[in-house]
C-alpha cells in the first residue's frame, strides 16, 4: 500500500541529503556551477530538445556518481578510518568513476556546443 506519509519522509531525507553534499563537498558545488553554466548556454544557442535532453541526462549522471562516490567514502572512512594501501585502491576507483562520466559528459558536451562555437 502506498503511503504518503512514508513518501513525504523519504522526500524530506533526499532533500536534507542534497542540502548536507552541497554544504560539505567542494566538488559537488563546482560540478553544479558546471551544470547551471552548461544549462544557461543550452537555453542561450537555443539547443533543440534532444540535446537538451541528452545534456541534461549527462549533468545527472556526474551529479549523481558524485554523491554516490561521497557516501561511498564516507562509509568506508566509518568502517576503516586507518589508512591502508587498500582503501586507497578503493576511493581512487570510486573517484575515477566519477572522472570517467565527468570527461564523457565534457566529449558530449563539446560534440552538441560545437556548432555554436
Amino acid at each position: 500500500m502506498l503511503s504518503l506519509n512514508k513518501f513525504l519522509k523519504s522526500l524530506k531525507c533526499a532533500f536534507r541529503g542534497l542540502i548536507h553534499a552541497l554544504r560539505s563537498e567542494q566538488s559537488f558545488r563546482l560540478q553544479l556551477i558546471v551544470a547551471f553554466i552548461v544549462i544557461a548556454l543550452a537555453v542561450y544557442f537555443r539547443i533543440p530538445a534532444i540535446k537538451a535532453l541528452i545534456l541534461g541526462l549527462t549533468i545527472l549522471m556526474v551529479l549523481s556518481f558524485e554523491l554516490v562516490n561521497t557516501m561511498a567514502e564516507r562509509i568506508i572512512d566509518l568502517v576503516e578510518p586507518r589508512w591502508q594501501d587498500k582503501i586507497r585502491d578503493i576511493k581512487d576507483v570510486l573517484a575515477a568513476a566519477v572522472l570517467i562520466a565527468a570527461l564523457g559528459s565534457i566529449i558530449i558536451g563539446l560534440i552538441i556546443f560545437w556548432p555554436y562555437l
